[in-house]
């Protein structure tokens, strides 16, 4: 039973321009019809004077619950707070799910704020009244990396499909063909013709400069160069279009870098402000020491936590993550093909696939980034496939992540047996 079943209870279904409020009385009857506020000074104050005219007259306080909606609730939320309203957010799978109970399918602003209203007063459910802005605004950057990154890869296979028509073998002389080099080469000679006609010692500077790798390289990569470029005059298309779209491709690979780099710095320069609490910072900090974090994920990963208080136990992170089986049982019938429920932060988890990644390789010298985790995938894991491997290393890795950001102690890379032993001994000397 909720904690909020004896107490007047307001559910508001929000969109991007106005929200409905449904009041609830403490014995769970319509205080008034559902009424529209619009997202002005005007309405959201004329929301605090409906509230305390509840409070004032139930004596009591009041519960306030809505649906998280991307964007649009949190100007809403952010003034309630300020206005030490006992509001909460709830998760939109939760509301879904208990939406429209009546035999007649009904859907409309009034009826979903009804049931929000009603989820918040009867079920036991979990919802967040915990927003902290710079974290916020941190997280909104990080999302907005990961975008830029996937523009930027869509914008390499463009271009490396149409180097395959236009320019056949222009892959086999550079090992990138968006690297530093390549892309100058592109910019200033977009078809193998220009290429051919370039002053040899023109290009064989414009490589060397570009790649810092003396003149020596620079020879070696226009003579195969050279060869590609004379190979796609005999089997390329020729044609301008394919031209004018490379060329268009690397300025914007070169644009979609920039900006990316410049996304990059703001996201330390906040980190690094003191409107970010010590606090977080930590947390950034602490989950660095795992090998095979890098900054943005660190970041990443510590912006979709947000508060670890939320947290009690590892499997609601990881459920928090999407990385937990789904299930399907019915009567005698049990699913053994069961599959990860995504439904959780998909940002997050894609950070914590790139740990997973990391985590399972080694370093140029052969020493493993994380010897525990390598091991249990190549002993533990090595009749499964690679995807379920690599998820069971994801389980792992939350459940290392829960434990340093509870405990605020960095990773240890410790034996599985050593850290058993020692924890048995720690368990026989506290009951002593």
């Amino acid at each position: 039973m909720s904690q909020y079943f004896n107490v007047p209870v307001i559910g508001i279904d929000v969109s991007a321009d106005f929200s409905i409020v449904a009041v609830l009385t403490p014995h769970g009857d319509l205080y008034r019809k559902p009424f529209r506020i619009n997202h002005d000074a005007d309405g959201f104050n004329y929301l605090f004077e409906q509230i305390k005219k509840v409070e004032e007259e139930f004596a009591m306080k009041i519960a306030l619950f809505m649906e998280a909606t991307g964007i649009y609730h949190l100007t809403l939320f952010y003034f309630l707070k300020d206005n030490k309203v006992n509001c909460f957010v709830i998760n939109p799978l939760i509301t879904n799910c208990n939406k429209n109970k009546s035999i007649r399918k009904v859907k409309n602003d009034k009826t979903d704020a009804i049931s929000i209203a009603n989820i918040g007063k009867y079920e036991d459910v979990k919802a967040s009244n915990y927003l902290d802005i710079n974290v916020y605004l941190l997280r909104n950057l990080c999302r907005e990396y990961y975008d830029l990154v996937d523009d930027r890869a869509n914008i390499k296979k463009k271009l490396a499909s149409d180097l395959r028509v236009a320019f056949p073998g222009y892959q086999a002389v550079f090992s990138n063909i968006t690297g530093n080099t390549s892309l100058v080469i592109l910019k200033s000679y977009s078809t193998p013709e220009a290429i051919v006609d370039a002053p040899k010692e023109e290009l064989i500077e414009l490589i060397s400069k570009s790649s810092r790798k003396g003149l020596l390289w620079a020879k070696k990569v226009y003579n195969k160069l050279i060869a590609a470029s004379e190979n796609a005059l005999k089997i390329g298309i020729a044609s301008f279009t394919f031209s004018s779209k490379i060329q268009r491709y690397s300025n914007l690979l070169d644009t979609y870098t920039t900006e990316i780099d410049s996304l990059l710095c703001q996201i330390k320069e906040v980190l690094n402000s003191e409107a970010v609490s010590e606090a977080f910072k930590n947390s950034v900090s602490l989950l660095s020491t795992l090998p095979g974090v890098g900054f943005i994920s660190a970041i990443t990963i510590a912006c979709e936590i947000g508060d670890i208080t939320r947290f009690k136990k590892p499997k609601q992170l990881t459920a928090f993550f999407g990385v937990d089986p789904s299930v399907s049982q019915s009567g005698k019938f049990n699913s053994n093909q069961n599959k990860m429920s995504k439904r959780g932060t998909r940002f997050g988890r894609r950070a914590l696939y790139a740990v997973a990644l990391s985590s399972v390789r080694k370093k140029r010298n052969g020493e493993p980034n994380n010897s525990v985790l390598l091991e249990y995938y190549q002993v533990n894991l090595g009749g499964k496939k690679k995807k379920v491997g690599l998820v069971a290393i994801m389980h792992k890795l939350l459940k290392y992540i829960f434990a340093i950001l509870k405990n605020g102690h960095p990773y240890e890379v410790r034996n599985p047996k050593l850290h058993a032993k020692m924890y048995l001994e720690n368990h026989y000397r506290l009951v002593a």
